[in-house]
Formats: C-alpha cells, sequence, structure tokens
C-alpha cells in the first residue's frame, strides 16, 4: 500500500510540531522516519495511524483520502514503544483483541492467530500469561497483535528502545525477516541511527518538525544534505575553507590545516566560495 503525505501539519496550541512535511512512501517499502527526541517523528507516525489529525495537509493509502478517517477505519497495524499489551490476557488472547473487535468467526480467529504466533516464532507460548514474558518476547507478540488483522500498512514506534543491545540486534534481524516474509508497507519510528542505516530501505531525517532529507541509507551517509543530516548520521569532522580551483570534475579547497581535493559531483561551486569540508573518520588513512 503507497502511503503519502502532501504538506501535513500539526500543531500542539501555537506550535507546529509537524511543519508542512509531504513523503511518498512507496507499497511494501520499510520507510524509517529518523531524528532526535522532539522532531516530530512519532506524532507524525500517530497522525498517520490517525490518532491525530492534521491541522492542515492530505494522507492517502493508495487512492483512499484516509486524512480524517478514525484510526478503525484505516486498517493500520501499529506496535507501540511500550508494546502495550494487555496484563490480564494470554499470548493468544492478547493478538487475537484486534480479531475479536472485528468480530472474526472462531475458526478463523484461532487460525489467524495461529499464524501469526508462528510467524514471530511464539506459538509455544500462546497460553502464557502476557506478565511472565521477557522483554524480547512481549515485542514479538505485539508484532504479531499488530500483523494478524492483515493490514495494509504497519506502524512501529521505537519498537526496540526498551530492549539491551543484544536483543535489540537480534530483533532489528527478526523484523527485517517479518518484513520479507510480509512484504507490508512498513513505517517505522527511530532515533538509533544504526537502526535505520541497516534496516531501512530509505530514510526520512526529522528536525523541528521538517524533512531535513529522504533517500537511502548510502545516500544519507554519503551525500548529506546539510550539516545537520551530517552530524546526526555518524561521526565527522568539519574542515571550514575556501575553493581555489575546479577543474575535471574535481575541486580544490584551502584550508587552515592544508589543501583537500575532492570530487565535484554535483556541487554547483565557484572559485572563492567558502566552503566546510566534511570528512568521515573512517575515510582517513594515517601514513607512516
Amino acid at each position: 500500500m503507497k502511503v503519502s503525505l502532501h504538506n501535513i501539519t500539526k500543531r500542539f496550541g501555537a506550535t507546529p510540531v509537524v511543519n508542512e512535511v509531504s513523503l511518498d512512501i512507496a507499497d511494501g517499502e520499510l520507510f524509517f522516519l529518523l531524528g532526535p527526541s522532539g522532531c516530530g517523528k512519532t506524532t507524525l507516525l500517530r497522525t498517520i495511524a490517525g490518532f491525530y489529525l492534521p491541522d492542515n495537509g492530505t494522507l492517502k493509502f493508495g487512492d483512499r483520502d484516509v486524512t480524517t478517517l478514525p484510526p478503525n477505519q484505516r486498517n493500520t497495524g501499529m506496535v507501540f514503544q511500550n508494546y502495550a499489551l494487555w496484563p490480564h490476557m494470554t499470548v493468544a488472547g492478547n493478538v487475537a483483541y484486534g480479531l475479536d473487535v472485528r468480530k472474526i468467526p472462531a475458526d478463523e480467529k484461532t487460525k489467524r492467530v495461529a499464524a501469526a504466533l508462528a510467524a514471530v516464532r511464539m506459538g509455544e507460548f500462546a497460553e502464557r500469561p502476557a506478565t511472565l514474558l521477557s522483554g524480547g518476547q512481549q515485542q514479538r507478540v505485539a508484532l504479531a497483535r499488530a500483523l494478524v488483522v492483515n493490514p495494509d500498512v504497519l506502524l512501529l514506534d521505537e519498537p526496540l528502545s526498551n530492549l539491551d543491545a543484544k536483543l535489540r540486534l537480534e530483533m532489528r534481524e527478526e523484523i527485517r525477516r517479518l518484513h520479507k516474509e510480509t512484504g507490508l508497507t512498513t513505517i517505522y519510528v527511530t532515533h538509533d541511527q544504526a537502526e535505520a542505516l541497516s534496516l531501512a530501505d530509505r530514510v526520512a531525517v526529522m528536525n523541528l518538525g521538517r524533512i531535513e532529507q529522504v533517500g537511502t541509507p548510502r545516500e544519507l551517509y554519503r551525500s548529506p544534505a546539510n550539516e545537520f543530516v551530517t552530524s546526526f548520521l555518524g561521526a565527522a569532522n568539519f574542515v571550514e575553507g575556501h575553493v581555489t580551483r575546479i577543474e575535471s570534475g574535481r575541486v580544490s579547497v584551502s584550508t587552515p590545516h592544508g589543501d583537500i581535493v575532492c570530487a565535484l559531483d554535483d556541487l554547483a561551486l565557484v572559485t572563492g566560495q567558502t566552503v566546510t569540508c566534511v570528512i568521515r573518520p573512517h575515510d582517513v588513512i594515517v601514513l607512516r
């Protein structure tokens, strides 16, 4: 299911938390909203889910305008940061909840719950109380609950933030596997650059409610649009200088640390222009 956002704005009071965001997310894409705390990424995800209605703009799932539809009419599945499992229910009961709300017949419900738990490798825990699960197991159950309703769009709100480092790595692979198997359009919110760069098909980097840049992990890392994207995605050294020569597709920059020569690529530079050179640590080779 393609998801299209056009000039989406959401305010709390007079403050625009999401400010004129436009995005096209392809059918079947694993798309990340990445940015620091307070950048508006979770608000944008909740607007896509229907928990918030935008103050301006339009939102479409495929050709269907869902801008003002309530969450239960959008056919999305959502995994919350705290998983939001019902503590008084078993694993199977939690997964079946969305089907109960939809009044799915008992036979079909049983089959779909079993299939969803099998997909996240939790079938043997079906009758275990939700309160007796580890963090990783709760995460899997939350994923199964979101998948069992056959959503058009899967929404993940920092799903790994409560897990330890080792388990986060394992669950990254699990989410990638599930995405490949289901082919669902998936929108994933995180502040963790490693998650985004290792999992995403494409990433939108957000800051102060706006989109700074959209691209593949490689495009964002190798060709950042501005200093914010550069500094947010990994370590970098910034060296100011001015352009001294442009020829044969290469540019020479004079800096206090010496001359730097690099490929011009698509940069529109002129001789004498002040620029900032970005040097990634892993691109440095020390010769003795």
